[in-house]
């Protein structure tokens, strides 16, 4: 049996020498520190073994030499509306696992709803030789771009185009939230809509419309508000709440675009004298980590968001690789009502109806 080789000093540590010293093969392990797929049949104990000489000798497989190999840079593009509290940063930690799982390094870059970098981010991510393109909450004529393209959220499906689409079944959320309130014997509903520049807002709408329609109700125009402002915070739900009571709108359930609306609203409700759930019940809609720890804990339509982040990364590089012929165009995933303590019974008296005379 060869003896082990031993490191020199100053000695550059190269995929020559650990093969040498482990007695493996060169091929045996690329496979393992690339994390390549066919690893998967290598015993893990010899897995081990060449994690653990890799370590000792801090050695680190060549970037430049498996791009030169494979023709491909390792990296993706990531473009988000903003990264803040909510929405993106769940979508980004699936986006992110999977990556790293995968040996893939990403650019994050944020659009902030300006047309302008969202027209020209594309390009200056092409720029740095990405793989492939991961675009959230993004309108644009992505299908162009001579790349693999994984589109998050929106109702702006191009079917038969090079993009893929994970996106939420707004109905079935829809009827969710309200199933919810018209089972509490909730009947006047207000609704916060989302901003413009969404692309989930016109079809979530529309969703709660037919929602409504197939429970009997009807949403008055000053019961419905929108989200105004390109961040998402707090501030945002609460002025929609502020000019619900300056308008006189009555309603002992508000169903909110998003959960960071949600809690503003709850803020404009409170200073009303108003009790949440007791006078008006909300519902929220992401689930972010912070619904839970509200006061009381908010009632939400919860989007499974790292896993949409995880089948985005998932099938972006199976596009990249080339095995996602049986890839969908949309890829459709399931919301679920999360009840907490913003939701209760209605204790407003219904509204009454009169009596005609004969």
């Amino acid at each position: 049996m060869p003896a082990r080789r031993e490191r020199l000093p100053h000695q550059k540590i190269s995929l020559k020498f650990l093969a040498d010293h482990l007695q493996l093969s060169p091929a045996t392990i690329s496979l393992v520190m690339n994390r390549s797929k066919v690893a998967d049949s290598i015993p893990q104990e010899t897995k081990d073994r060449i994690f653990a000489a890799a370590r000792e000798f801090n050695y680190r497989p060549s970037f430049v030499a498996r791009s030169l190999r494979t023709q491909r840079s390792f990296t993706v593009g990531v473009m988000v509306p903003e990264v803040s509290e909510g929405y993106c940063t769940l979508l980004l930690s699936g986006i992110e696992d999977y990556l790293l799982q995968e040996g893939y390094f990403y650019f994050v870059v944020s659009h902030r709803h300006k047309p302008d970098l969202i027209d020209e981010y594309p390009r200056l991510l092409l720029e740095r030789c990405i793989d492939g393109l991961i675009a959230v909450d993004t309108p644009s004529p992505l299908a162009e771009l001579s790349m693999p393209v994984v589109k998050v959220s929106g109702n702006d499906v191009n079917r038969g185009k090079a993009v893929t689409h994970i996106v939420l079944d707004h109905r079935r959320a829809a009827h969710l939230a309200l199933d919810h309130l018209a089972s509490l014997g909730h009947r006047r509903i207000a609704v916060i809509k989302g901003q413009d520049f969404s692309s989930d807002t016109e079809i979530r709408w529309n969703a709660i419309q037919e929602a409504a329609r197939e429970h009997g109700l009807k949403i008055p125009s000053q019961n419905i508000g929108q989200l105004v402002g390109d961040s998402a915070s707090p501030e945002l739900g609460y002025e929609v709440a502020k000019k619900f009571f300056a308008r006189g709108a009555a309603f002992t359930a508000l169903f909110a675009f998003n959960d960071v609306s949600a809690i503003g609203a709850i803020q404009a409700i409170k200073e009303k004298g108003l009790r949440v759930p007791e006078d008006i019940s909300v519902i929220g809609f992401d689930d972010i980590q912070s619904a839970a720890f509200q006061s009381p804990g908010l009632t939400t339509i919860r989007q499974p968001l790292r896993k949409m982040g995880l089948v985005a990364a998932e099938t972006l590089l199976r596009r990249i690789a080339g095995t996602g012929k049986d890839i969908p165009p949309v890829i459709r995933v399931e919301p679920q009502l999360v009840v907490r303590g913003t939701t209760g019974v209605c204790n407003s008296p219904k509204p009454s109806k009169k009596k005609t005379r004969r």
